[in-house]
C-alpha cells in the first residue's frame, strides 16, 4: 500500500520538482468517538528545516474504506504539536476515499470533488500552518476522527506525506479594522468536551484605529478554557468554539470583553455556512430592540496557535446572571415553596444531560417522536427542582391542550408569558428559520413572587434561517416555519403542538397581529434593515475578505446553502435584503388577527389570580390583583371531584394560604375560590411527593 501510495506521489509532477515521501500502513478506525493517531517516521530530511518559502510538507495522500466517508474527518500533526485539517464532512454516504491526496496549489478543493476523490484536491483547512520553521524530522501523525460515533466503521488503508521545495503555505493576517483575538493552545488540542486550558489575548485599538498583530493584549490577557461546541457545524473545517474565562489555576474568572458586560462564559460562532456573516447578529438586533434579553456580540478576528481562523461573532453565552437572563438564582437548598418556583433555563434540543419528554406529540409525527426539553440552569439541579419545572411545563401543556385552554382563568395563559410568545413567533417566522421551535429554542421561567410564567428566549442558533437552507421549504418566502410538518413530517425533531393550538385563541392572533403593527415600520422597518445591513457590511469590508480569501467558498455550495449561490460577499448581502423584503411583504398579508380587540383580551388576562409554588406539594399561596372576600375554596380533580382544603386569607384579602389533604394523588387539579364576585379558578398541579 504504502508503494502505491508512492507511485501516486510521484504522479505530482509539475507541482514538485523534487520530493521525499513517508508512508504508514494505517490501521483501525474507532468508531467510539475517540481519535486514532497513525505515526509516520521522517528522518533525513534536506533541508532539515521546514518553511513556506523553500522547502516544506507539500502533499499528503490517504486511502480510506468505511461505509459513511462524510463523517472522516483528518488532520496532519507535525513533531512539535502544530495541527492542520485537511478534510471533514465531505463525500456523504459513500464507502471510499481512493488514493486522496491534498495539496495547497491544487487546482479544485476538496469540497467540489465527488467520491471516492481520486486525485489531488485542496485543503479545508491551512496546511501549510505546520511549515513554521520547525526542523521536519521527527514522528508525523494523521490524525483520524469518525464524527458519528457508533454507527459506521472503517479503516486506513495506507497514508503518505511528501516534502518539497514547493511547501504548503496558509493565509495569515498582520492587521485589522476588528479586533483582533489570539489563542494559544501550547500544542494542546481542542476537542468538544472537556474544555482545553489556553492563553488568549484580546487587541482593540478602539474605534477608528487599526489594530496590529504584534499590539499589545489591551482587551484581555490571561488564561481560558476552550471547547469546539456545535452539531451539524462541527463537520466544517471553520469550528464554532464556547469558552471560559480562567486563572492560571484554571479556576473561573469574570471580565468585561470588548465593551460587554462582565462575564465568564462566551461563544465563538463561526458562520461558515452562512456567509453573510449576519444571521445571528441581525436576530439578535431585533430581540434587543423588541426589548428583549439578546446575547450581546462582536465581530472579531481570530488567530488559533499562529494560524488565521477568520473573522467569528464574539457573542455572550446564554446564562443565567443579570445582565443577560435576569431570573432568580436558584441554590441546591431550594427546594421547597417560592424559592423552588425559580430560576429555570431550558430549551427544545437533542437529548442531551437532564432533560424530560413531552406528554403530547408533535403533529405530524410518528407514534414514537417526542418533543424533548434539556435543562440548561441550573446544570445540576436537584431531584425535586428537575421534578417541579418538568411538571410545571406539564401543566402548561395540559392547560393547553385541554377543553378549556382559551378561558383567561385556567387556561394556558395561567402558565405562560404570552406576549414573549408572540415575539418568539414574529422574529422566527420573519428569518423563516428553518431551525426554529424545534431545536435551540430557549425558555425560562422567574421565581412565582416575581410573576414567573414560563418565557420564551432569548433568540439562539439562526444560521440556518432567512434563507440559508435548501431543505423543508427553509428559503421560501411564502408559507409558515411553524408549519414545518407539513413539508417535513419525517424530520427527526419537530415543533411541539403548542403553535398551531395558539393561532386557535383569537385572542393570541388578535395580539400577534397588533404587534406586528406596532413594529412592522420601526423595529422591521425595511429602510432599517437595509441600513443595518449596510453598516455591517461596511464594518466587516475588510474583515470578509480576510475571512474569504481563508475560506474560499463565496458561489461554492456548503450545506445547506440554496441556489443561486451569490459569487462576491456584495451578492450576498444584496441577497439578504432582497429576501427580506419579500418575506416582510408576505407576514404583513398573512399574520392573522385583527389589532381593535386587544385591549379586551389583556384586561381579561391580568384579572386572573396567580398560585405558587404551582407544581404543589403540601401548600398553595394565591394572590390577587386586587382585595377580595374569600367565602370558600376546593380543589377540583381531573375527574370533577370535589376535594375540601383548608385555607386561611393573607395580605389584608389579597391572598389565601390553602393547605391541601396530604393523601392527595398527583396530577391536574382547578382551584376553585368563591367570593362575592364571579368564582376565579386556577389550574394547579399536584407534584409527587
Amino acid at each position: 500500500m504504502g508503494y502505491r501510495l508512492l507511485l501516486l506521489a510521484t504522479t505530482l509532477a509539475p507541482l514538485l520538482s523534487f520530493a521525499q515521501t513517508f508512508t504508514t500502513s494505517g490501521g483501525a478506525i474507532p468508531d467510539d468517538g475517540t481519535a486514532v493517531e497513525f505515526p509516520i517516521a521522517v528522518s533525513g530530511l534536506v533541508p532539515t528545516t521546514i518553511d513556506t518559502s523553500t522547502f516544506g510538507l507539500e502533499t499528503v495522500c490517504v486511502n480510506i474504506e468505511h461505509t459513511w466517508i462524510s463523517d472522516i474527518q483528518i488532520h496532519i500533526i507535525a513533531p512539535d504539536g502544530t495541527s492542520a485539517l485537511l478534510f471533514s464532512g465531505v463525500g456523504g454516504d459513500s464507502d471510499l476515499f481512493t488514493f486522496t491526496c491534498i495539496n495547497a496549489f491544487a487546482t479544485q478543493a476538496i469540497t467540489d470533488g465527488t467520491p471516492p476523490y481520486t486525485g489531488i484536491y485542496r485543503p479545508q483547512g491551512p496546511m501549510g500552518v505546520v511549515n513554521n520553521g520547525q526542523p521536519g524530522d521527527g514522528t508525523w501523525k494523521l490524525r483520524i476522527l469518525d464524527t458519528y460515533a457508533f454507527a459506521d466503521a472503517g479503516s486506513l488503508l495506507g497514508g503518505s506525506i511528501t516534502f518539497g521545495n514547493q511547501p504548503a503555505t496558509y493565509y495569515g493576517i498582520t492587521e485589522s479594522d476588528l479586533p483582533i483575538m489570539v489563542i494559544n493552545t501550547n500544542g494542546a488540542e481542542i476537542v468538544n468536551d472537556p474544555k482545553t486550558m489556553a492563553t488568549m489575548g484580546l487587541i482593540d485599538n478602539g474605534p477608528g484605529n487599526l489594530n496590529h498583530l504584534n499590539d499589545p493584549f489591551n482587551g484581555y490577557d490571561d488564561h481560558i478554557g476552550i471547547e469546539i461546541r456545535g452539531n451539524s457545524s462541527t463537520t466544517f473545517p471553520k469550528k464554532s468554539y464556547g469558552f471560559e474565562l480562567w486563572d492560571a489555576s484554571g479556576v473561573e474568572i469574570t471580565e468585561p470583553l470588548l465593551g460587554m458586560p462582565s462575564e465568564s462564559d462566551w461563544v465563538l460562532s463561526a458562520s461558515y455556512s452562512d456567509k453573510s456573516l449576519l444571521n445571528n447578529p441581525l436576530t439578535f438586533d431585533l430581540g434587543q430592540r423588541m426589548g428583549r434579553y439578546a446575547p450581546r456580540w462582536r465581530h472579531v478576528e481570530v488567530v488559533l496557535n499562529g494560524a488565521y481562523i477568520g473573522v467569528y461573532a464574539l457573542m455572550e453565552k446564554i446564562k443565567r446572571d443579570a445582565d443577560r437572563v435576569n431570573i432568580a438564582k436558584l441554590q441546591p437548598q431550594d427546594t421547597i415553596g417560592d424559592d423552588l418556583t425559580g430560576g429555570y433555563i431550558f430549551k427544545i434540543d437533542r437529548v442531551q444531560g437532564t432533560y424530560w419528554t413531552s406528554g403530547s406529540g408533535p403533529p405530524n409525527a410518528d407514534a414514537d417522536q417526542t418533543v424533548t426539553f434539556i435543562l440548561d440552569y441550573p446544570n445540576e439541579p436537584t431531584p425535586q427542582q428537575a421534578a417541579y419545572i418538568e411538571a410545571y411545563t406539564d401543566s402548561f401543556e395540559y392547560a393547553l391542550d385541554g377543553d378549556d385552554f382559551l378561558d383567561t382563568l385556567v387556561g394556558y395563559r395561567h402558565f405562560l408569558d404570552v406576549p414573549s410568545a408572540i415575539d418568539f413567533f414574529l422574529v422566527n417566522e420573519f428569518a423563516r428559520n428553518v431551525d426554529g421551535y424545534r431545536l435551540s429554542t430557549f425558555l425560562h421561567k422567574d421565581k412565582d413572587s416575581n410573576g414567573g410564567k414560563l418565557t420564551l428566549g432569548p433568540f439562539w442558533d439562526f444560521d440556518l434561517a432567512f434563507a440559508n437552507a435548501d431543505y423543508c421549504d427553509g428559503s421560501t418566502v411564502e408559507g409558515w416555519a411553524w408549519r414545518i410538518a407539513d413539508v417535513c413530517s419525517g424530520a427527526s425533531e419537530l415543533p411541539p403542538f403548542w403553535w398551531g393550538r395558539f393561532m386557535e385563541d383569537p385572542a393570541f392572533t388578535d395580539s400577534l397581529r397588533c404587534r406586528w403593527e406596532g413594529l412592522r415600520d420601526d423595529v422591521f422597518s425595511l429602510s432599517r434593515l437595509d441600513a443595518w445591513c449596510d453598516s455591517m457590511a461596511n464594518v466587516l469590508a475588510i474583515g470578509q475578505q480576510h475571512n474569504f480569501t481563508l475560506y474560499p467558498i463565496l458561489g461554492t455550495y456548503v450545506w445547506p446553502n440554496p441556489d443561486p449561490l451569490p459569487t462576491s460577499y456584495a451578492g450576498e448581502i444584496d441577497e439578504l435584503k432582497g429576501w427580506m423584503h419579500a418575506r416582510w411583504e408576505w407576514l404583513d398579508q398573512n399574520i392573522p388577527g385583527h389589532c381593535s380587540d386587544v385591549a379586551v383580551h389583556d384586561h381579561a388576562i391580568a384579572a386572573a389570580p396567580v398560585a405558587y409554588p404551582n407544581p404543589f406539594t403540601d401548600r398553595i399561596e394565591v394572590r390577587f390583583t386586587a382585595r377580595e372576600n374569600i367565602t370558600g375554596c376546593t380543589l377540583i380533580d381531573a375527574l370533577g371531584q370535589v376535594v375540601p382544603v383548608r385555607w386561611n386569607p393573607t395580605g389584608q384579602g389579597k391572598g389565601l394560604s390553602i393547605r391541601p389533604p396530604s393523601e392527595l394523588l398527583p396530577g391536574p387539579y382547578v382551584l376553585r375560590v368563591s367570593s362575592q364576585g364571579a368564582p376565579m379558578c386556577v389550574p394547579v398541579v399536584r407534584a409527587v411527593p
